[in-house]
């Protein structure tokens, strides 16, 4: 058999078995499923820095030491989180409305990989799709199959160590096709796609015929108004763009600031690690982040500012942390004014809060639009304004966009998939998590008749054919013998 037909029944074969573990998962409880997802999340957090190493050791991206952190955030982070949540039979009861609402897993879940984020994704999506009473079906991504299935059957281990079957979490195995994947999205016992990955696949995603939840392109600008603690945006900005070297779609990719305050904004950045570039070496950086067909260079993603450079053949101090250009122009052939998963900025200059306002949407309309952006500032009128106006689906103040976007220095949803809302083409504008994998049936009993509803009495209920004076003139020895007579016609002895 070909490696495609192979692939397809590969997949098919998951389907089946995926089913069977959801057949078991739907007669646990809410406490049986919480001390399921809580014992694969200790199983994981156990593991956290060896999948980290393994991640960085097979697909080169990032920093383990910053993957641990990625692993704890999909692991104990993210059950402190949900551990509460009611996803398992009734939910929810209202007496006085006289309704309540019921959990119902979307069943079988297809889940796609990034190799930007392997072991930690993984965990993610096994720990809400289970707390869901869901199973799920990995589709790793090549560049990383070997974490991610590593991490799928630490997972599948844990499972069996609690009481579940191990196909309530599995993943493709080789041969890997396109066409398997293919057959995972399509088919028709699928119930939700989680789609993490380059646009391509998230509009594979959209277009399987299945529903979905894809997320976009980051491309997130930090704006520092002039009131902002100049030094700590800059430590924040540049903490989160080196965080695992920029691999989390959140992270800044631009600063946008006023003329105020530019040479403030700059000297700081320079003091904390940043390197502002010169105008050639810009130029030299700028052609190697963009291919010749206009995406982005991989060799760049998740790579130290000193990797780069020394990749496009310029010299930078050593010691720098993050490489920036002054920039004017906003296209998708600016490859500094798009999103670059690695510790590159784009540094802009406007005259006022205003003129800043419109560059932001500028970069957001040019990608990442509905995705994350950070506004550092003291002036709440001016944050509200920024509120208001912007095209995102998070508004990060005074924090890390890496960090804040996925919940870690914020109150947002720790997650690991974060929704762009409908104009950023997804299906959800939430930080995903396992509400978003549970349909809610609603139970409602009657509370009012259609005459109320019309505004008159309900109808007195039809009175008997004989009247009471009729009823009262029948004797006791009669009613006896009409009943003596019923009986006998009946034969009843």
């Amino acid at each position: 058999m070909d490696d495609d037909l192979r692939s397809i029944q590969g997949v098919r074969d998951l389907i089946r078995n995926s089913e069977k573990a959801l057949e078991v998962l739907s007669g646990w409880s809410a406490g049986d499923i919480d001390r399921l997802v809580k014992g694969v999340m200790e199983a994981c957090a156990a593991r956290a820095e060896y999948l980290a190493k393994l991640a960085v050791e097979e697909t080169g991206f990032g920093k383990w030491e910053d993957k641990v952190l990625k692993n704890m955030l999909a692991g104990p982070i993210l059950w402190e989180s949900i551990k509460d949540m009611k996803t398992v039979g009734i939910i929810h009861e209202d007496p006085a409305a006289k309704c309540m609402e019921v959990a119902v897993p979307v069943g079988v879940i297809a889940a796609l990989v990034p190799s930007t984020n392997p072991t930690s994704t993984v965990i993610y999506k096994s720990l809400i799709a289970l707390k869901g009473a869901n199973t799920i079906i990995f589709s790793p991504h090549p560049n990383a199959r070997r974490a991610i299935r590593t991490t799928v059957e630490l997972i599948r281990g844990a499972l069996t160590a609690n009481g579940a079957p191990a196909d309530a979490v599995q993943v493709i195995g080789e041969p890997l096709t396109m066409e398997a994947t293919s057959e995972l999205l399509k088919h028709r016992r699928v119930g939700l796609i989680l789609a993490t990955g380059g646009p391509a696949m998230v509009r594979a995603a959209y277009s399987s015929g299945n529903p979905a939840i894809g997320v976009g392109a980051g491309n997130g600008p930090a704006y520092i108004e002039k009131s902002a603690d100049i030094r700590t945006a800059i430590r924040h900005i540049i903490e989160s763009k080196t965080f695992d070297n920029g691999t989390i779609c959140a992270s800044e990719q631009s600063i946008v600031t006023e003329t105020v305050i530019e040479s403030e904004v700059i000297r700081e950045f320079e003091a904390q690690g940043g390197y502002m570039l010169p105008d050639e070496d810009a130029e030299r950086l700028g052609k190697f982040i963009l291919r010749a067909n206009g995406t982005m260079n991989p060799a760049i993603v998740g790579k130290s500012a000193e990797k780069i450079a020394e990749m496009a053949g310029i010299r930078i101090p050593a010691g720098t942390k993050v490489l920036a250009a002054r920039q004017t122009e906003v296209s998708q052939k600016n490859g500094y004014s798009r999103e670059k998963l690695c510790p590159i900025l784009a540094f802009y200059v406007e005259k006022d809060w205003e003129k800043c306002c419109g560059r932001c949407i500028e970069l957001l309309n040019n990608e990442g639009i509905g995705h994350t952006m950070t506004i550092h500032s003291r002036d709440e009128k001016i944050i509200r304004e920024f509120a208001l106006k912007k095209p995102v689906s998070r508004l990060l103040v005074n924090t890390p966009g890496s960090l804040g976007g996925t919940g870690a220095t914020t109150s947002l949803p720790p997650a690991l998939t974060l929704g762009c809302g409908s104009v950023g083409k997804s299906s959800t504008s939430d930080n995903i998590t396992p509400m978003n994998l549970i349909n809610i049936r609603r139970v409602a009993y009657g509370i009012k008749e259609l005459d109320e509803l019309r505004g008159s009495p309900p109808p007195e209920a039809p009175r008997p054919a004989f009247s009471d004076a009729a009823a009262g003139s029948v004797s006791r020895e009669e009613l006896e013998d009409i009943v003596r007579r019923v009986l006998s016609r009946l034969d009843v002895r």
